[in-house]
């Protein structure tokens, strides 16, 4: 097969791994977040969760991330130059990591389909950042071909994921108050009617 073949496979499959890295987290978040619902809401839920994490990780991220493998191990077979770049190794080394949370979301997962909740859902935002900076890492890599520069882009997703997060917390903070306020309010007025109607 021609090398810009193998490398376009290498792409598309590359891009579903991730696509399903992101949203498995996401079921994870809104999985995690249905502990808190009423019965029966909760158990609904948890239940459509599990069959969606299930058939995504099974259909989608596990046979895209071996078929990502494969052919990135056939174009280094095909052109072993490749291994002789520094910027290469460093990417190697990012691929290494997305290997690592590819593994810890399996246990996330299997913790989840058991009824095993150990983190949080702003844990699990948190955790959700760690591909997209290993992604941002990689595409720079692969596009500057430099072990240096592609620094500079991840210390901006980082930064970009810190506002983001810290945003987020002050957003919930505000909505929080603002809920508690309307139902203050609305705990006033109630009282008040109930004393006019006393009286």
């Amino acid at each position: 097969m021609d090398f810009l073949y193998i490398k376009s496979l290498h792409i598309i499959f590359v891009v579903t791994w991730f696509a399903g890295l992101f949203y498995i987290v996401r079921l994870f978040i809104y999985h995690t977040e249905a502990e808190k619902k009423e019965e029966p809401a909760k158990e609904i839920l948890q239940t459509q969760y599990k069959l969606m994490e299930k058939r995504l990780w099974y259909i989608i991220t596990w046979p895209s991330a071996i078929l990502a493998s494969i052919f990135a191990f056939w174009m280094l077979y095909k052109n072993p130059v490749y291994l002789e770049m520094p910027w290469m190794h460093v990417k190697l080394a990012f691929v290494l990591a997305l290997y690592f949370y590819h593994a810890k979301c399996h246990g996330i997962y299997k913790e989840l389909q058991k009824d095993e909740i150990k983190y949080t859902s702003l844990k699990l935002r948190i955790w959700n950042e760690i591909a997209t900076i290993i992604l941002f890492a990689v595409v720079f890599l692969v596009v500057l071909k430099n072990a240096i520069n592609w620094i500079w882009g991840v210390i901006g997703i980082v930064l970009a994921s810190v506002l983001l997060m810290m945003s987020i917390r002050l957003y919930k903070k505000v909505r929080a108050k603002k809920s508690w306020d309307t139902y203050e309010k609305t705990l006033i007025e109630k009282n008040k009617e109930d004393d006019d109607n006393l009286s």
